[in-house]
């Protein structure tokens, strides 16, 4: 598959050369384009963090302030005790992640002791309506970890395909941001491509770059960008450390019964119940339940959604003991949870 992806890039690495012809005078009618282009490699910059297997150790993000903030895309390469940050002119900085928003799928680092850096004004392009589909656009981004330090960013062009509602899933779990995008026509998508920026002609940043997903209405991959609209907001009061994380659910219960679930956001009508979380000592993590799992039967009883597994542990009392079929991965795993009273009771509802 990685092969196949490198040889999509392919047409990006003829922009990149043809962008630097036009720099060193060739193609003059398209001036305007090669310059606009290095202005935003200033504003991008390279990230380093963890490598877990799965998940590649390199990526991008884009400065939104001269004194260093970054956006990014939330991903596990920022959970780690030394996130490094190379800027376009080869300097390194150690950063920290000041918040990482799940429901945004998104992530403000703060780069340490820098100050008068180049950046994009992202309050003041998100004060402008969405660009239209048919507009060109540059994506800019550390794909397959191509530069490091001084090293340019890979630059593909494109045209904006669609503005519309994501519908993405990465392996068999959705998309945690269900949001507005950019879908581009272009390969941008790549390893170490999220958190990258996307410009129109006049160098205005139109959005960052989302991860590598596949469209669960073609099942084919999708090349986005998440528009700044969708994110100024999230900056600003990150920034000023007045953003609060869209809340999670609570563990779920029925009417005097608990086992400590915790689901992902109830977003839309039919939110499949996949495991966000346990509480520790509950039933659910006594009986192995892990984050990611879905759960597709309670005691043979089919459910998908998150009001249905709902309203078939409402039937259920404390003491009993159901029956989980989840989906984890590519198998289906039983897991037995034995139901307590709620905290507090010591005995179950009367009928």
């Amino acid at each position: 598959m990685l092969g196949q992806r490198l040889l999509n890039a392919l047409p990006a690495l003829a922009v990149i050369l043809l962008l630097a012809s036009i720099a060193h005078g060739q193609g003059s009618g398209s001036s305007s384009l090669a310059q606009a282009a290095q202005e935003a490699n200033r504003k991008v910059v390279k990230l380093f963090g963890a490598g877990l297997r799965g998940v590649h150790s390199y990526g991008t993000g884009v400065l939104v302030s001269g004194d260093g903030y970054v956006l990014t895309a939330a991903s596990p390469l920022l959970d780690v005790s030394e996130l490094l940050v190379h800027l376009s002119d080869g300097r390194r900085y150690t950063a920290k992640v000041l918040v990482a928003e799940p429901a945004l799928d998104a992530a403000l680092i703060k780069i340490e002791k820098a100050e008068d850096l180049p950046h994009f004004d992202i309050a003041g392009g998100a004060k402008q309506p969405p660009s239209q589909p048919g507009e060109a656009v540059l994506a800019f981004s550390n794909q397959f970890q191509i530069a490091t330090r001084e090293e340019p960013l890979s630059v593909q062009h494109g045209v904006i395909a669609a503005y519309s509602k994501l519908h993405g899933r990465r392996g068999i779990f959705e998309a945690p941001y269900t949001g507005d995008v950019y879908v581009l026509d272009a390969i941008t998508n790549n390893p170490g491509a999220a958190g990258g920026a996307v410009i129109n002609r006049k160098g205005e940043l139109l959005g960052i770059i989302g991860k590598e997903l596949r469209n669960t209405l073609t099942d084919t991959w999708i090349n986005y960008a998440v528009p700044v609209q969708s994110l100024a907001d999230f900056v600003e009061k990150a920034k000023k450390g007045e953003y609060h994380l869209v809340a999670k659910n609570k563990p779920v219960t029925g009417p005097g019964v608990y086992h400590g679930m915790v689901l992902v956001p109830n977003v839309v009508e039919r939110t499949p119940p996949y495991v966000e979380d346990t509480i520790p000592d509950s039933p659910a993590a006594r009986g192995g339940l892990r984050p990611d799992d879905l759960i597709v039967y309670v005691d043979g009883e089919k459910v998908v959604s998150i009001k249905e597994l709902k309203d078939v542990l409402a039937r259920s009392k404390p003491g009993a003991v159901v029956k989980l079929e989840v989906r984890r991965g590519d198998k289906l795993v039983t897991v037995d949870l034995k139901l307590e009273a709620l905290p507090g009771k010591t005995s179950p509802p009367r009928n």
